[in-house]
């Protein structure tokens, strides 16, 4: 698929942002471990439990392919230039906005570089890679069947948040912590937020056709 100059220099532009964010946040977790007796190794863990961070990686990751030029990005990294991909990865940081927004805004009040690192990965990426999605993505080939597949993500990140939260004694969002709300509380909120996905994926699908009727009158 061919990529216009325009295109490129707006997903290496997101690119830095994100992979900007993302090194901030992982100096600040690693100090965080650190202060707070875990290690070193403690902050690593604590960085990669998070759902915001996993998905503004996936959301680098294919911005960094996006901005390279067709025939220089190795297959491995190609392959976050499929429609499936782009889109599934956009419901999910559409998912992370949101979720910060409406629910763990209010819980905390960073400060100083936290501050930046929070507004980036939770305001800046999510548009920012929606309007990549808006712009590389072929409508046209997206289809509801792929949507059981695109869940894959969230569904496998829901039970290693599980594990990994059992494991060290603490989960990384309040809505799924088993030691405070309990399991069936838990798989009840995990639910929600899968289907609010699946609703996402389908919300993009429909949107990409509407914008293909939209186009079509103009077509030759």
């Amino acid at each position: 698929m061919l990529r216009s100059s325009g295109l490129r220099r707006f997903a290496t532009l997101s690119a830095l942002v994100g992979w900007f964010a993302l090194t901030a946040q992982f100096y600040l977790s690693v100090q965080l471990g650190i202060a707070n007796g875990n290690g070193l190794l403690g902050g690593v863990v604590a960085y990669f439990s998070y759902f915001t961070i996993l998905t503004n990686l996936l959301a680098a990751i294919a911005l960094t392919a996006g901005a390279l030029p067709d025939r220089a990005a190795p297959p491995w990294l190609a392959c976050f230039r499929r429609p499936g991909v782009i889109t599934a990865i956009t419901a999910s940081i559409i998912v992370v906005g949101s979720v910060y927004f409406l629910i763990l805004r209010h819980i905390w009040e960073p400060q100083g570089l936290q501050l930046v690192a929070d507004v980036l990965l939770h305001y800046v990426i999510p548009p920012l890679f929606s309007v990549y999605w808006w712009w590389a993505v072929p409508k046209q080939v997206l289809r509801p069947a792929a949507i059981p597949r695109w869940l894959a993500y969230p569904l496998g990140y829901a039970i290693y948040a599980l594990v990994l939260g059992a494991f060290r004694g603490r989960y990384p969002y309040p809505f799924v912590d088993v030691i405070v709300l309990g399991y069936p509380r838990v798989l009840l909120n995990s639910a929600v937020i899968l289907a609010v996905f699946a609703l996402l994926c389908l919300a993009l699908i429909l949107l990409g056709r509407l914008d293909q009727r939209r186009r079509a009158p103009g077509l030759g």
